[in-house]
């Protein structure tokens, strides 16, 4: 089958990996590169990365729907005739005549258990959430935010310690064989798409760097569940007096206490006092231009005065 690909970032290298083996992909579209860290210096997107390694045709247009780009977007995808348009985590949105153009359709790789968690970033809220299970689905494309006909899906289970950045892994990979199979299927004409029931659907909105500072206010499961779903990227924070600090893991634990929520309990341990009057143990920490550590270890190097309140 031949295959356009679009795709942005490391969760759709998998799935482009594994189309690359499988099928003729004639051509990667990826976002622009953009500048990183303070140097700005420019840097490929994942999946350019990948392309290139592959020796993939790439293109960057800023966008699909308008300007110069769109017209000469729709017109190399139709010199290039795709069977499918498959895509994983692209961050544009398809215009009609794209959705249109394909013999299969364009077949979308999403990060949940459809109808729940449609949007940008649903890895991290079911984690927030406390959900048991996610998964990935294939879908159909449609003109809506992730409301296209299912097609597969597989379950995951979420177990009690991991992280978003774990949980990222385990679906790229799985979303990777799931595209895979739908495609067959689709070669056989053994797809059976299924409409999404929108009264049980719920949206995971894009996560930006100024929602992830811990309530302590919130029940101690909460903030645990917070703090995971914000691991490894883009990072749960709190401040210690006017110092940022970065909790990338913790653990619930059997200690209560009647101090103020965000008070350190245990200046040995970095215990922390939740707003069910249960507490948190930060288990690792990285301070304010130093390094990821040990949460002990930094509190060696770091000691606090007892009565600290965190935020």
């Amino acid at each position: 089958m031949n295959i356009v690909f679009m795709g942005t970032p490391d969760f759709a290298v998998s799935a482009l990996s594994a189309l690359a083996k499988e099928h003729n992909v004639t051509a990667v579209f990826t976002q622009p590169d953009k500048p990183k860290n303070r140097g700005k210096k420019m840097q490929f997107p994942p999946v350019k990365e990948k392309a290139i390694e592959l020796d993939i045709p790439v293109y960057q247009p800023l966008s699909l729907r308008r300007g110069e780009d769109a017209v000469a977007s729709l017109e190399t995808l139709k010199s290039l005739s795709p069977d499918c348009i498959v895509v994983a985590a692209y961050g544009q949105i398809l215009p009609k005549e794209i959705l249109d153009l394909p013999r299969y359709g364009c077949i979308n790789i999403h990060a949940s258990l459809l109808p729940k968690y449609r949007g940008a970033a649903p890895i991290q809220w079911c984690i927030i959430d406390g959900e048991k299970q996610t998964g990935v689905t294939t879908m159909l494309m449609a003109e809506g935010l992730d409301t296209g006909d299912m097609l597969q899906t597989a379950v995951v289970d979420i177990t009690e310690t991991m992280t978003a950045g774990e949980l990222h892994d385990i679906l790229a990979q799985k979303g990777a064989e799931l595209i895979i199979s739908t495609l067959d299927a689709a070669e056989k004409g053994a797809l059976s798409p299924q409409k999404q029931d929108d009264s049980l659907s719920c949206y995971a909105s894009m996560i930006s760097k100024d929602m992830c500072k811990i309530d302590f206010s919130k029940p101690a499961a909460d903030v645990y569940n917070f703090i995971r779903g914000m691991s490894p990227s883009p990072c749960a924070y709190t401040f210690i007096a006017d110092k940022r600090l970065k909790v990338y893991m913790a653990q619930l634990c059997d200690k209560k206490s009647d101090n103020a929520c965000g008070m350190v309990t245990d200046t040995n341990d970095f215990i922390v006092v939740c707003g069910d009057n249960n507490c948190i143990r930060f288990t690792e920490v990285q301070g304010e231009g130093g390094k990821r550590m040990n949460a002990r270890d930094f509190l060696r190097g770091n000691k606090l005065a007892e009565g600290t309140i965190l935020g």
